[in-house]
């Protein structure tokens, strides 16, 4: 049978007061109410578990070892309860993963602004930085919460928001024939060699849509994922690249060109996997960022 869990707490009060009337009293219940639980659950478990002392009620030897296990589980219990009402009132972890890019002011920027407009609750982060694939794994085995990264494919189960826009660059070596410029369009770039973003990076589909849009196709002398590795592959004159505008680029030994057409933009989106439970604390974080979104929520 099932211990009632008034029962062991009736029964903490009582060992702690030693007088039934006194005991009853703090629990607000009748005396006869009190002695008929603590009676019920010495039933239940066996053995007795007070014994009268004169006037005051005191702890059996069976009471005493009763007594230290339930402290420490009615301990548990309201720390355990605790925990989800903080969770609730929208406390608590956040994890989120987002491009590497976004490491360096975009994400702890927003993580900053969350704290400061909650201040006092107990909110926690987790940063986890990946290319948009590694990501999206993460979120489909729950290791994150929320992600920023490219857009996923429309066939995938999740729900993408654009929050931002980064604008596109070129970018060459400085002995690049293009150097001297400071604006191209695209097609001026036809004839020279790319580093190109890998089939498995969310910038391949955005550079490779850009290309599409002139009815072109690039001359690939190599491939890679990661943004920083394009970058240092152009600065060691491997070819010229497509990418996102960042502030590694002014540390390099490469000529940033501005692309006057076709639109040189790339949306990045917040995702969350739409079969899954998102907590109060990272759904306050999604509304936060949707919030303050520069692009702002679709259909």
């Amino acid at each position: 049978m099932a211990v009632n869990l008034d029962h062991l707490r009736y029964f903490v009060c009582l060992a702690q007061v030693q007088h039934y009337t006194r005991a009853a009293q703090q629990l607000c219940i009748s005396q006869p109410s009190l002695s008929h639980a603590i009676h019920q659950l010495e039933a239940e478990l066996g053995v007795p578990l007070f014994e009268k002392t004169g006037r005051n009620t005191t702890l059996t030897c069976f009471g005493e070892e009763f007594l230290r296990s339930t402290r420490q589980s009615l301990a548990a219990l309201d720390e355990g309860v605790e925990a989800l009402r903080r969770s609730a009132r929208g406390e608590g972890l956040i994890r989120l993963g987002f491009l590497r890019v976004l490491g360096c002011d975009y994400i702890p920027r927003l993580a900053a602004e969350f704290l400061a407009a909650h201040p006092g609750e107990n909110i926690r982060f987790t940063f986890h930085s990946d290319r948009t694939q590694p990501l999206l794994d993460c979120l489909t085995e729950q290791r994150c919460d929320l992600i920023f990264c490219s857009k996923p494919a429309p066939e995938l189960p999740f729900t993408a928001v654009p929050v931002f826009q980064q604008e596109l660059v070129l970018i060459v070596p400085q002995n690049h024939p293009l150097a001297e410029r400071s604006e191209v369009d695209l097609t001026e770039i036809l004839p020279y060699p790319m580093v190109y973003f890998s089939r498995d990076s969310g910038l391949r589909r955005v550079v490779d849509g850009l290309f599409a849009a002139i009815g072109a196709a690039p001359h690939i002398a190599c491939e890679t994922e990661e943004d920083q590795v394009v970058a240092g592959l152009v600065a060691h004159g491997f070819g010229a690249a497509v990418l996102p505008d960042m502030d590694l680029l002014e540390k390099l030994d490469v000529v940033k060109l501005r692309l006057h057409s076709p639109d040189h933009r790339r949306d990045v989106f917040l995702v969350t996997d739409r079969g899954r439970f998102l907590s109060p604390a990272a759904d306050r974080f999604r509304r936060f960022v949707l919030e303050r979104s520069k692009i702002g929520e679709t259909p």
